[in-house]
């Protein structure tokens, strides 16, 4: 049986990778979400063997560039950073008492789950992630300028350096939200 999905050659080397979430529902719209995902890149940042190269969190997906230690696989931490964030952020989704949306969320992750066989309950993130090798600086820079510019293409900001969550604020070596080795100043 043929294998579906995008096979990583090289587990170490710089990918870019796009998480969606089902549906393009807007989950990040709320703080709190947006920090447990933050969370989770600190946590594998320390844990995992995690390089974050640079990163965006939008309404309804997350951008990163990234790569991994020697010991570490890029399909160990894609496994347990969605994992992770999805057990998380639907916790908080129940328990918190705070989401508005929460009956219609909720209904939604488990209609998503219902169509693949190795869902429990709820899905949060797409299965699909499309990763690209990053094997050029120009194609490496195509990629981390098209996602510090999402939330200027969004609407959200003027200037890229103003969305908190992205590492744009890093590029240009301002106040940031989470440590980013950084490919290249801008």
């Amino acid at each position: 049986m043929a294998r579906k999905g995008y096979v990583i050659h090289n587990q170490q080397a710089v990918h870019y990778l796009t998480f969606t979430v089902v549906g393009w529902i807007d989950i990040f719209t709320r703080q709190s979400y947006r920090d447990i995902m933050i969370e989770s890149l600190k946590y594998c940042q320390r844990e995992k063997g995690l390089h974050l190269h640079a990163f965006v969190i939008m309404s309804n997906h997350v951008h990163l560039i990234v790569s991994i230690d020697e010991g570490f696989t890029l399909s160990g931490f894609i496994r347990d950073c969605k994992k992770f964030t999805s057990k998380k952020i639907i916790s908080e989704i129940e328990n918190s008492g705070v989401e508005s949306r929460r009956q219609w969320i909720l209904h939604q992750f488990k209609y998503y789950a219902s169509l693949h066989t190795r869902n429990e309950t709820y899905q949060l993130w797409e299965q699909d992630n499309h990763p690209i090798e990053l094997v050029t600086p120009a194609f490496t820079q195509q990629k981390i300028d098209y996602i510090h510019q999402n939330p200027v293409t969004a609407g959200l900001v003027y200037r890229a350096e103003d969305y908190i969550y992205s590492s744009a604020s890093n590029y240009a070596d301002l106040d940031q939200i989470i440590e980013v080795d950084c490919l290249f100043y801008l």
